[in-house]
């Protein structure tokens, strides 16, 4: 391409401009003087080239491509089914917990497909295989857990309709597990979605619910997450009132997660619940009640200590952050900030980054005027 372009430019020798010819493919920059010449190596007109043209992505897959009609958990009662032990629980579970550590680095557009494969696997597994009582409970929480993490991806991914459908599937298998705590966990998911998508009332609602439901005695580490759950979803719901509760709900978190101790057994799937994250969710809740002054500080300390592996949070976070500047009225900050959670998301297939932008691009409008956002918005315009 770099040589065709540059035949057409009249310019002899080596072929220049293979680094540039990436940039253009990657859509890192668009070629402008260049146009022509790109032009003329493809034998079609400028005017073509400077038409918009939207590939046709083949649908993404449902639940309901994977599982049956009728109950996806009712065994089949067949009496040559493969006998499933304990070994291939744990295979099972590995395989759970792969998906998991690979969603704190790949986004959900990017991971539904395999996610939605796991999870008809896991399904089938049960259902066309006997096992003792014991081996299919244990099925049973690996379906419930890789409900919850393939749901996160679908929600990530916006596809909200059918991540709700993953949580309840995963709810019921948490329930017939009678595994509260797992089930805690999937319902405090779907009412995070809830929260986030325009059902704030039924996100708290069902928020509450999970933290009830969870029993009286839930490891620490799981109250913790429950209770940062409702808190957001106090938040979400807005009001003086709503934000006393979410204020309340965060400092009860605190105290949970300071109960827990080596010598209580948390299940495996609560390794990313810690005191940083817990800073992460009071600095978003801050930001939402728009008090910039303890939403800045906080946020800074966390994104001075955050992997920059984790490309969807760090934007995540950024994008607080510079909805926080723009409330400080600071918003030479917000723009500097703004651009990069413009840049980190631009790679990254997930609806819920693609959403910050938009929530940022929007607080920082009012400051139009300011050169260093008026670079921003034109440049995302």
């Amino acid at each position: 391409m770099a040589r065709e372009i540059c035949r057409a430019a009249g310019i002899q020798g080596e072929p220049v401009g293979r680094q540039e010819v990436s940039r253009w493919e990657s859509g890192k920059r668009t070629p402008r003087e260049w146009l022509p010449f790109i032009a003329a190596a493809l034998g079609v007109s400028v005017d073509e080239l400077r038409q918009s043209h939207t590939l046709a992505d083949p649908p993404l897959p449902t639940l309901a491509d994977f599982l049956p009609d009728d109950d996806p958990l009712a065994p089949l009662n067949t009496r040559n089914g493969r006998r499933i032990g304990m070994r291939q629980v744990e295979d099972l579970q590995q395989r759970v917990h792969g998906l998991r550590l690979a969603d704190d680095v790949i986004a959900g557009g990017d991971l539904v497909r395999p996610a939605l494969r796991e999870l008809r696997s896991a399904v089938r597994l049960y259902r066309e295989g006997t096992h003792p009582g014991a081996v299919g409970r244990e099925l049973l929480c690996q379906i419930g857990e890789l409900a919850q993490i393939s749901g996160w991806i679908a929600s990530d991914a916006g596809q909200h309709a059918e991540a709700e459908r993953i949580y309840r599937l995963g709810l019921s298998a948490a329930r017939q597990a009678e595994d509260h705590t797992l089930a805690g966990n999937l319902a405090g998911s779907l009412a995070y979605q809830l929260s986030n998508t325009g059902r704030e009332v039924e996100g708290l609602d069902l928020a509450r619910a999970a933290l009830d439901g969870a029993g009286s005695d839930p490891p620490p580490k799981a109250r913790a997450l429950y209770l940062d759950r409702v808190a957001w979803a106090h938040t979400k719901a807005g009001g003086a009132e709503n934000a006393q509760h979410a204020m309340r709900a965060l400092g009860e978190a605190g105290v949970a997660l300071a109960q827990d101790s080596e010598g209580v057994e948390s299940p495996a799937w609560l390794y990313w619940v810690d005191a940083g994250e817990l800073l992460v969710m009071e600095s978003r809740v801050y930001t939402e009640l728009r008090r910039p002054l303890r939403a800045v500080p906080l946020l800074r300390n966390v994104l001075g200590r955050y992997d920059a592996t984790h490309t969807r949070e760090l934007a995540l976070y950024l994008s607080w952050l510079a909805v926080a500047y723009a409330d400080a009225n600071e918003p030479e900050e917000a723009a500097a900030t703004a651009e990069r959670v413009i840049s980190l998301s631009a790679d990254v297939a997930s609806e819920r980054t693609a959403q910050r932008v938009r929530v940022v691009l929007t607080r920082l409008a009012p400051y139009a005027d300011v050169p260093e956002v008026r670079a921003v918005l034109d440049r995302a315009a």
